[in-house]
């Protein structure tokens, strides 16, 4: 019944939105007769409220999968067009490839892990962006489960690993014999981290050269924020029977048991609910004294922080129990396929933990956890980054993470490539 509610109300917000631009194409029109006579002549009226319905109809607009829109960078001052293909195709999640069409053939080549929490992996345009001023980026770009159909099966936290795997599998050593470099931003700082102890283990041939965990959850006991507060202070059975729906019959997922994004978005929104009502407040400043340019900057990031997609319920409540509830990554009881992860065995990776000051998602000293639990590992193959001012959103996006976060991902990139 969840899902049927929202999507109710989906439908009448939908509504509501474009009545809502009708009435903004109304009000601009310079032929409306109304804008020039009565109160809305002499008091100016008609722009003031186009502009309040125009932000009502970004607010209640439904907003689908967006396009990474990377077909050109700026280098030294000149475009440089970009391709873009689709390299691997999985049924909860693609492998995205992007490179600078000058590039040479042997860069280094950078996999960047999106997080699967209920926003596309688009939410790291920026992230890719400015890796391709000297990398071969590849992306992992993850389904939303509501359009995968129940007979490919479920996806957990095993599946996430073998996934990690199998895409590293594909990009494949370079000629030096050394696997790709890896960037896992927040969530899946801990299966990544998980995976890269499988592949030293096992002496795999497309282990990671470098890993970088961007604001990760590795043990959420270091600095604990509300949203780990949250899941520790409900059972597990309280997130099944109340966050848990069943995706509705219009979606090829028909059926399907999944944690919906919708309800992530709310949870965010609500964290922060006063800034985001800040913002829209600015928007409709912005667009009654005709600053398109600034008004449109929050729209596009409205755009790309409101389009949301579903994750499955056994990987959502994994997640929660295994991450966040028994920490069984930091306390060693950890399991990957029915085998225990030992952190003990990464000895070739180097490790780079960035967080952010103001991260109100993962704490201080969540991701910095990841450099105690790999005693083998030799000091000189682990980083520490505290980025000053950023918050959990501004340690992969935005000027401080393209002026003074980036370059020291690329500084220690090439000091252990």
């Amino acid at each position: 019944m969840l899902y049927h509610a929202y999507e109710l109300q989906r439908s009448w917000l939908n509504s509501a939105s474009a009545f809502a631009s009708i009435g903004v194409e109304m009000l601009n029109n310079p032929a409306n007769p109304f804008n020039y006579v009565g109160p809305m002549g002499y008091m100016n009226i008609g722009p003031v409220a186009a502009s309040a319905l125009e932000v009502f109809a970004h607010a209640t607009a439904s907003y689908g999968k967006p396009a990474w829109n990377l077909e050109a960078i700026d280098v030294d001052g000149k475009p440089v067009a970009i391709v873009e293909s689709t390299v691997v195709n999985r049924p909860f999640g693609d492998l995205k490839a992007f490179h600078r069409e000058d590039l040479p053939e042997d860069a280094p080549r950078l996999l960047v892990v999106a997080p699967m929490s209920g926003h596309y992996a688009t939410l790291l345009r920026g992230t890719v962006e400015r890796m391709l001023q000297g990398y071969r980026v590849y992306v992992t770009d993850w389904a939303d489960t509501k359009t995968v159909p129940l007979h490919e099966g479920t996806f957990d936290l095993d599946d996430y690993i073998d996934y990690v795997i199998g895409y590293l599998e594909h990009i494949g050593p370079d000629a030096q014999g050394g696997g790709a470099h890896v960037m896992a931003v927040c969530q899946p700082s801990v299966p990544v981290f998980a995976a890269t102890a499988i592949m030293n283990r096992d002496g795999h041939p497309c282990t990671p050269r470098t890993l970088t965990m961007m604001g990760g959850p590795i043990d959420t006991r270091c600095s604990p924020t509300s949203v780990n507060d949250l899941a520790m202070d409900r059972p597990i059975e309280w997130f099944r029977h109340n966050v848990i729906a069943t995706v509705p019959m219009q979606y090829r997922g028909a059926g399907r048991r999944v944690y919906p994004g919708f309800m992530q978005l709310a949870g965010f929104m609500s964290m922060n609910l006063g800034n985001h009502m800040i913002s829209h407040y600015e928007m409709f400043k912005h667009l009654t004294v005709g600053d398109d340019e600034s008004a449109q900057a929050t729209k596009d990031f409205y755009d790309e922080y409101r389009s949301v997609c579903d994750m499955t319920a056994e990987f959502y409540l994994q997640t929660v129990q295994e991450v966040f509830q028994d920490h069984a990554l930091p306390n060693g009881t950890f399991l990957h396929r029915g085998k225990r992860i030992d952190l003990g065995d990464i000895t070739q990776t180097a490790l780079l933990a960035i967080e952010g000051e103001r991260d109100d998602i993962s704490g201080l000293g969540q991701t910095r956890a990841a450099l105690e639990l790999t005693p083998q590992l030799d000091a000189g193959k682990k980083r520490y980054y505290m980025a000053e001012g950023a918050g959990h959103y501004g340690i992969f996006n935005g000027s401080r993470w393209r002026d003074k976060i980036a370059p020291v991902v690329e500084e220690f990139i090439a000091e252990h490539g």
